[in-house]
């Protein structure tokens, strides 16, 4: 169990980056006040799901460990959550104010606001500079039409990964699912590939196949969802019947990989990696029959339909499928919330090596 900082002020929960088993809560007080131009920020809930390891496994990689540094060789994993304004420099951030976005896991948070409008704001924070754009911006539920109280644990588990995978059925349509009639996803179960799953039956019915990749004891959970038109078990995939397929791949594991892409050869059209959360079974690095393996980084995407069909359009067609997601989802998953260091130790490491259940969905908070 690690250590908990007793009776303190402020928190931060850290992984070492060369082992994320290790974990640390560190002693975090908030500044008595912000300096002028800032705001602090009260961590009040944030989700912690499969793709939250995607984040520290990757963190190196796509540079998600640059968003809330940490004393060197650790990293505060990056989440998304709610956060209220309890301390203001900033005249057009005033306090009480309530933000979504992308948090530390921690107690608090001092952000520069920047480009504020009665919709968002941007962290100018100069470390945060040359990372994305997408993670840097904090939206403002008071004006957010996309927002509602009662659906604050579906936007905190769901509306960032969900925009992934808007992003994704938008990508592959955007390039004629690369000439393949089937798409493959691979951890069905898990909250990104059911959010593309359900874009997928619902816009793109006829016009590709969608097949589902999962566990023996996943199966039940997945076929219940009605989102895939096949539903295949990991050591069944040699069964799969050979056709021109898209594979999107949300757990990064080698030998699902390997399998397919022999199994495919050239009628492998695309193969994109999403998730990495089968960490310590990594993707090979031997060349593969069909298209190669590329990883899908989904701000790419955002800029290209930003740019196309403007901001404000593009939310748009977003707030419209995220409307009729959230009624879809709220059936099937059950929230259970966590609070202080012990919930957030546990649930981390617990999804850390893959024993998460697909039908639940975490939401938790450092403070007790």
């Amino acid at each position: 169990m690690a250590a908990t900082p007793p009776h303190a002020e402020g928190m931060d929960f850290v992984v070492d980056r060369s082992d994320l088993r290790r974990v640390e809560f560190v002693a975090a007080p908030p500044p008595a006040a912000p300096e002028p131009g800032h705001v602090l920020l009260r961590v009040d809930a944030f989700a912690f799901t499969a793709n939250n390891v995607t984040y520290a496994v990757a963190g190196d990689m796509l540079s998600y460990w640059s968003f809330f540094p940490a004393r060197a060789g650790w990293g505060r994993v990056p989440v998304w959550g709610f956060a209220d304004v309890i301390g203001s420099r900033h005249s057009n951030v005033p306090e009480g104010t309530r933000v979504f976005g992308y948090l530390p896991m921690s107690t608090h948070l001092v952000v520069q606001p920047e480009r504020v409008n009665r919709m968002h704001f941007v962290d100018g924070a100069p470390h945060r500079a040359g990372l994305p754009p997408i993670y840097n911006q904090y939206s403002l539920v008071a004006a957010d039409p996309g927002y509602a109280r009662a659906d604050e644990d579906q936007q905190m588990l769901f509306r960032p990964l969900f925009m992934t995978a808007f992003l994704l059925d938008d990508f592959l349509a955007d390039n004629g699912f690369f000439g393949a009639r089937a798409v493959i996803l691979s951890s069905a179960s898990s909250k990104t590939a059911l959010s593309l799953a359900f874009l997928l039956s619902k816009t793109r019915r006829g016009a590709c196949e969608v097949i589902g990749l999962t566990s023996p004891g996943n199966r039940a959970f997945v076929e219940g969802l009605g989102c895939y038109d096949r539903i295949c078990t990991y050591d069944q995939l040699g069964a799969l019947p050979r056709q021109p397929v898209a594979f999107v791949d949300m757990a990064g594991d080698g030998q699902v990989i390997r399998t397919l892409h022999h199994h495919f050869r050239d009628d492998m059209k695309h193969s994109c990696i999403v998730g990495l959360t089968h960490w310590e079974q990594r993707a090979p690095a031997e060349e593969l029959p069909g298209a190669p393996p590329t990883f899908f980084f989904a701000p790419t995407q955002l800029q290209k339909r930003t740019e196309e069909w403007g901001a404000q359009g593009f939310q748009q067609r977003l707030g419209s499928a995220w409307r009729q997601f959230l009624e879809f989802i709220k059936a099937p998953i059950q929230v259970l919330h966590g609070r202080g260091p012990g919930a957030v130790e546990r649930v981390y490491k617990e999804t850390l090596e893959g024993r998460a259940k697909p039908n639940q969905g975490h939401v938790l908070s450092l403070w007790q």
